[in-house]
């Protein structure tokens, strides 16, 4: 059973809904008349109203009351640092276009500290849409550094890589991870960890004060195998030894623990787990990732996260 909602909508939260859903989603007037089940002129005027408000640009800038009380419940159930709720696209919509640029706002509020920071950042589709969503912004003070390779096992790089196009973004100085996201075998794996290079790198990942990660579900859709980093056989291994989910190509199980597989032990990257002073913030929304975003809440291999509210409701639920 959910947390009962404690703020009450206000006369806003239908406008910033019926634009998001006409800028973001693309729907028309009588598709948001429909899902918000208003008149079309009503809907016309939603969408009016949130332009002359300012509620709408690329980005959602009104927070929707029901996503504050989504925020603050799963900060209350999970014990998170923090939480960010961006609102639902439609049913059987991919959440990405909602969901990246409420984490690049987050990205950005981080940039923003005068104070240095080192920012761990992992690979991925959506890290690297929330990452197309950044203002360009000058942050020489930061250093930002990458959790993982992007090499896969035939020599090419992930599409999905972030750590130069950020840095491109924000004009910091970057520290890229120059090696495979799973090595071929362990003496590979401890070949590249004796360089002099790598060593610097890892030290940085491993010590960063922020950290952001996409989370990666295990089944047979895996990102893994789609990016040609996993075979299908290495895949059913992982996924007979209870694999629910991963960050940065770490497997863990539904408990939120690191499995000790054949697979995990030539992972290349930082292993990440959440502390006391650190924060680890998880980026990740959709029904196929429900799982694996429970599980990492529940091992606290994260304590932030930015997901929607669909995703979340589903996390503020006990697991069926």
């Amino acid at each position: 059973m959910t947390d009962r909602p404690e703020t009450d909508a206000t006369p806003l939260d239908d406008a910033a809904r019926a634009g998001w859903l006409y800028y973001v989603a693309g729907l028309t007037q009588d598709q948001i008349a429909q899902e918000l089940g208003v008149s079309r002129q009503r809907a016309q005027r939603l969408v009016s109203r949130a332009m002359a408000e300012r509620l709408i640009r690329v980005r959602l800038e009104h927070r929707v009351s029901g996503c504050l009380d989504l925020e603050a419940a799963l900060m209350r159930r999970h014990g998170l640092r923090l939480a960010r709720v961006a609102p639902s696209l439609p049913p059987g919509m991919d959440p990405l276009p909602s969901l990246a640029p409420t984490a690049a706002a987050e990205i950005e509020r981080v940039l923003r500290s005068p104070k240095p920071l080192v920012i761990a950042l992992g690979t991925g589709r959506t890290l690297r849409a929330a990452v197309d969503e950044l203002t360009a912004m000058e942050c020489e003070q930061h250093r930002i550094v990458s959790l993982n390779g992007n090499i896969s096992p035939d020599g090419s790089a992930s599409y999905y890589d972030v750590i130069m196009r950020i840095a491109d973004r924000v004009r910091a100085p970057h520290y890229p991870m120059p090696m495979p996201v799973i090595a071929g075998s362990i003496e590979e794996r401890m070949l590249f960890h004796a360089l002099p290079s790598i060593k610097s790198v890892l030290a940085l990942a491993n010590a960063a004060d922020v950290t952001f990660v996409g989370v990666g579900q295990m089944g047979d859709d895996a990102p893994l195998v789609k990016d040609g980093f996993l075979t299908q056989a290495e895949l059913a291994e992982m996924q007979a030894a209870g694999a629910a989910g991963e960050v940065a190509g770490w497997a863990y199980d539904s408990d939120g623990q690191y499995l000790e597989t054949a697979v995990n032990n030539r992972v290349a990257g930082a292993r990440v787990q959440a502390d006391a002073g650190r924060s680890v913030i998880a980026i990740a929304a959709g029904p196929s990732k429900e799982r694996a975003i429970r599980a990492g809440l529940t091992g606290r291999i994260f304590n932030g996260l930015i997901t929607d509210e669909l995703t979340a409701r589903a996390l503020l639920t006990p697991p069926g």
